[in-house]
Parts: structure tokens; C-alpha cells; sequence
């Protein structure tokens, strides 16, 4: 490789090395949106599981965008283990993201409210001095025949308003942008809670239905006739459904073809004896 080779090759890995995790899962988000929604939930885990081991682990946590991008990954690497069946798992993960989600808004909310402060601080400071200075800009602008001096004094006092107009503006967005992030980072860490305890309620109540079925093989007997006829549910709840029938009964062939079936697999084709190679006919010396 030529030296200029080398040099790009080295600036590639060092933009992909300096690429903080919040714009890793804006590039991966779409694509394994699109995989989970085709039914190929192992693949999105493994990817998301891949990522969050590679750089999950090294996320600073006063990055409150790093930390909410890592409660999103473990959220998506439940979804995905939910749709592969793998309940579980999604739990646990879960889980996980609800410690990430606390930690962050536990961290976030110290270090924002420290800038909060700050902005406050200055708000008054631009204000006061838009006040001290506004009687003098007010007469420069209605006094008749100014003279140089004035004139140049008034267009000093302008700027200086105009810019003071402009710092508290900046101020005020940025308040609100304070506001808005911890909205968010509270509405994530409510939502991350709720969902790792209703898992946990649902495994819950499934083992319960478990043993009043009697076992595994009957309880996924009936409900995989359930699933079978509420063919009016969109077709990935149905499929995950199944998955979760397969993971707990995976000899159930009557569970092996509803899943082929949702996923457009030919069964069939799938599952007859491929022929048996015919030997080669051995070279006549």
C-alpha cells in the first residue's frame, strides 16, 4: 500500500474509532428495524449484542446521549430476543436497560442543573444591562440632529442591544433544551421500568399457565391452536408467538411448520430427505 494509501487508512480508522455510540445506532437503528419486522430477530441480537460488546461497555456515563443511545440498543436486543422467543433473555436485558436508564437521569440531572444555573445566572446579567442601557438608547433614537459622536454612540448602544437580545435568546433555548432532555431521560426510565416488570409479570403468569396445563406439550398443544386461528393478528406477533411455542417445545413438528408458514418458508421443501448422492463411477485405469 502506498503511503497515501496508509495515511487514508489510518483517518478511516480513526473516525470510526472516535464515532460515538448514539451515531453507531443511528446507522444500524433502520436496518435491523427492517430485519426484525422480515422475522430475522436472530440476526438483529447477534448484531446488537455484538456492538454492545464492543463499545456497550466503554459508554461514558455523564454522556447522557451515549447512555440513552445504550438503553435503546438493550431495548432493541430485548425486542429482538422476544421475537426469536427467547423471553428470558429479553428480561434480562431489560433489566439492564433499566439500570442504564436510572444511572443516566441519576447523573444528567446534577450536571444540567448546574447549567441550568448558569443560564439563569446569565439571563439576569443580560437583562440588567439591557435595562440599565435601554434610557440611553431611547433618547439617542429620538433626539433630533445628533452629532457625530452621538450618532456613533447610538450605533454602539444597537450592537450592544442587538447582541444582548441575542444572548438571552440563546439562553432561553437552551433552557428548554435542559427541560426537554430530562423530560426525556425521566419518560425513558419510566418506560424502561414498565416494561422490564411486565415481562416479568407475563413469564410469571406463563409458568403459572404452565403447570396448570399439566406440562410443556400440552400447554403448547393449546396454544398453538390458538395462535393457529387468531389469524386476524398482524403476522410478527404471530410469528414471535410461535417462536416462543418452538423454544419451549422445539420437537413439536405441528410448531416447526406454523413457524416455516408465517415465514413463507416452503415446509415441505424444508423438511424432505435430500437424494442420496450416486457414487462416482471409479476411472478405468
Amino acid at each position: 500500500m502506498s503511503r497515501l494509501g496508509c495515511l487514508l487508512a489510518f483517518a478511516l480508522v480513526a473516525h470510526l474509532g472516535a464515532q460515538s455510540l448514539t451515531d453507531r445506532f443511528k446507522e444500524v437503528r433502520g436496518p435491523w428495524e427492517v430485519q426484525l419486522e422480515r422475522g430475522d430477530a436472530a440476526t438483529v441480537r447477534r448484531g446488537v449484542e455484538a456492538l454492545l460488546g464492543r463499545e456497550g461497555l466503554t459508554v461514558n456515563p455523564s454522556d447522557y446521549n451515549d447512555m440513552h443511545a445504550l438503553v435503546a440498543l438493550r431495548s432493541l436486543a430485548a425486542r429482538a430476543c422476544v421475537a426469536e422467543g427467547s423471553w428470558e433473555e429479553a428480561v434480562v436485558h431489560l433489566q439492564k436497560a433499566q439500570a442504564v436508564a436510572e444511572e443516566n437521569l441519576r447523573t444528567a440531572e446534577p450536571l444540567l442543573a448546574k447549567t441550568r444555573m448558569e443560564h439563569e445566572l446569565k439571563l439576569r446579567e443580560f437583562r440588567e444591562a439591557m435595562e440599565k442601557q435601554a434610557p440611553r438608547a431611547k433618547e439617542l433614537e429620538e433626539a433630533p440632529g445628533l452629532s457625530q459622536d452621538q450618532m456613533k454612540l447610538r450605533q454602539q448602544l444597537k450592537i450592544f442591544m442587538d447582541e444582548q437580545k441575542a444572548a438571552i435568546a440563546h439562553s432561553e433555548r437552551a433552557l428548554k433544551d435542559i427541560e426537554a432532555i430530562l423530560d426525556r431521560l425521566r419518560q425513558t426510565k419510566d418506560s424502561t421500568a414498565k416494561a422490564s416488570a411486565d415481562w416479568q409479570a407475563f413469564l410469571a403468569r406463563e409458568k403459572a399457565e404452565l403447570a396448570e396445563a399439566g406440562g410443556t406439550a400440552p400447554y403448547v398443544a393449546e396454544k398453538l391452536e390458538q395462535v393457529k386461528a387468531d389469524d386476524a393478528r398482524p403476522r410478527p406477533e404471530r410469528l414471535t408467538y410461535a417462536r416462543r411455542l418452538q423454544k419451549l417445545d422445539p420437537g413439536n413438528k405441528d410448531v416447526v411448520r406454523l413457524v416455516n408458514g408465517l415465514l413463507g418458508q416452503d415446509e415441505a421443501a424444508s423438511e424432505a430427505p435430500k437424494p442420496a448422492k450416486k457414487r462416482k463411477a471409479a476411472a478405468k485405469k
